[in-house]
């Protein structure tokens, strides 16, 4: 009697167990491309206008932050290509660039909602204001 009770408690215990795991909500992903505006390219001696490169992308990393705590959740570095991809919980959140105030970068923060098993694009424009 010992045993066959152990056993349908242990079964018991593996199927709410498995329940709970299918219960858990799916990530989705936010993706979309940074640009870097430069309001007057600036032209080098040898008449080439400099192109953006995977190091000009590092110095103005992505953050992510949840809407309402505006607590940093996450933090991104473009590609060399300005793109770049993150799996997310669902929920709201504000995409903006690290230090955005502080490096006089002018750009405006994105509000965006993930949703589960889905990709929501959101891209940015920043203005490094270099002349």
């Amino acid at each position: 009697m010992f045993f066959k009770n152990l056993i349908a408690g242990c079964i018991f215990v593996v199927l709410i167990g498995g329940t709970a795991a299918s219960d858990a909500v799916a990530p989705g992903f936010v993706e979309g491309h940074l640009k870097i505006i430069s309001p007057t390219p600036v032209e080098l001696a040898d008449g080439n206008t400099p192109t953006f490169t995977a190091e000009t992308y590092s110095e103005y990393p992505l953050i992510i932050l949840n809407q309402k705590e505006k607590k940093e959740i996450t933090r991104v570095t473009a590609d060399r290509n300005g793109n770049y991809r993150v799996l997310l919980p669902p929920g709201d959140y504000v995409l903006d660039v690290q230090g955005r105030a502080r490096k006089h970068v002018r750009g405006k923060p994105q509000f965006f909602t993930v949703v589960s098993n889905q990709t929501v694009v959101v891209d940015m424009d920043i203005d490094t204001g270099i002349r």
